[in-house]
């Protein structure tokens, strides 16, 4: 059963996931906060797999909430999705770098909806490579890193060059036959990259790998 918390500060948008979400045979709602405060209360108290966080609330926003969910060990099986009306802004990108495992626009068609709870309770990222394409371009317009590859220094070559992969947009089972390898040794490079990288998902690690150099957008 997939535990989700519900954080958002509009009572009709809640009702609506729920009713949702309530429809599913693998999916319980295990609360509903209406702020990020409160939110960060009952993940502590319920401990679900997924928390659907809207990205901007009184008190704590989604930012902020994400940010000390991904701090706190006690809650390292949490997986944040944030919500928002806006696509890839500025914010969502914070959030991103902040721990969410991805994000969704609230228009979603409800297949989508479900299936990215679904994905987000496994613990992978929902980066399609449409959503990594934006996250490139964010680069675009940034000055270069200062150092290549700054901060991976413990990582092997052969993680390197999957969490390179990884960052363009590569499930696992593309990232192996890149690589010729096992889908489950991809998963192996990847993971242990994560690890030692002290990031949570996949989506830390597409900020992590262009920020400290070892990819650079095309066109920058």
């Amino acid at each position: 059963m997939i535990r989700v918390l519900l954080v958002d500060d509009q009572p009709l948008i809640r009702s609506g996931f729920r009713a949702l979400l309530d429809l599913e045979d693998d999916i319980e709602v295990v609360a509903e906060a209406a702020d990020g405060s409160e939110g960060l209360d009952l993940a502590r108290e319920h401990l679900p797999d997924v928390a659907l966080v809207d990205i901007r609330m009184p008190v704590v926003d989604g930012i902020e909430a994400t940010r000390r969910i991904a701090a706190d060990p006690a809650l390292a099986g949490v997986h944040v999705v944030i919500l928002t009306n806006y696509g890839l802004d500025e914010h969502v990108f914070d959030a991103l770098r902040a721990g969410a495992a991805g994000f969704l626009v609230k228009d979603v068609v409800p297949e989508d909806f479900l299936h990215a709870v679904r994905v987000a309770a496994r613990g992978d990222a929902l980066l399609a490579p449409s959503i990594t394409r934006k996250l490139i371009n964010r680069y675009v317009a940034q000055p270069p890193p200062t150092g290549t590859g700054a901060g991976l220094e413990g990582l092997t070559d052969r993680e390197r060059e999957a969490v390179a992969l990884v960052a363009q947009g590569l499930s696992n089972d593309e990232i192996a036959g890149r690589m010729v390898i096992s889908p489950l040794t991809a998963k192996t490079h990847v993971n242990r990259a994560m690890t030692k990288l002290r990031v949570r998902d996949r989506a830390q690690l597409v900020v992590l790998a262009y920020e400290s150099g070892l990819v650079t957008p095309r066109g920058s």
